[in-house]
């Protein structure tokens, strides 16, 4: 009689061991996707930043983040893959606007 209850004894820990396991590997997971999410915000926050400086900023700004927006393929790629956005859409997108903004300047300039 004295095997069964060491054998569930075993089993118990066992289970219980498993169980810890679980739930360190859930939170791990969690802490991680959290860890992610702040890193994917923290790229998204580059980007913005580029195009701001971009659009608004003071004028030696606003020629760097076009050079790093529309020259510096690689880099900006890497920022944008990082914020999950895809850099050849939202480098097409700012193209575009970009075209728009100088014939409004060329209006105006007229």
């Amino acid at each position: 009689m004295a095997i069964p209850l060491l054998l569930d004894s075993r089993q118990r820990t066992a289970k219980k061991g498993e169980k810890e396991m679980f739930e360190n590997s859930v939170e791990r997971e969690i802490v991680g996707a959290e860890e992610t999410a702040g890193e994917v915000r923290l790229w998204r926050a580059v980007v913005v930043r580029a195009i701001e400086d971009w659009m608004s900023g003071p004028l030696r700004r606003k020629r760097q983040a076009e050079h790093y927006i529309f020259n510096d393929h690689k880099d900006f790629a890497r920022a944008c893959e990082s914020a999950g956005l895809n850099a050849d859409d939202l480098r097409a997108r700012l193209s575009r606007f970009r075209g728009r903004l100088s014939h409004q300047q060329e209006a105006i300039a007229a």
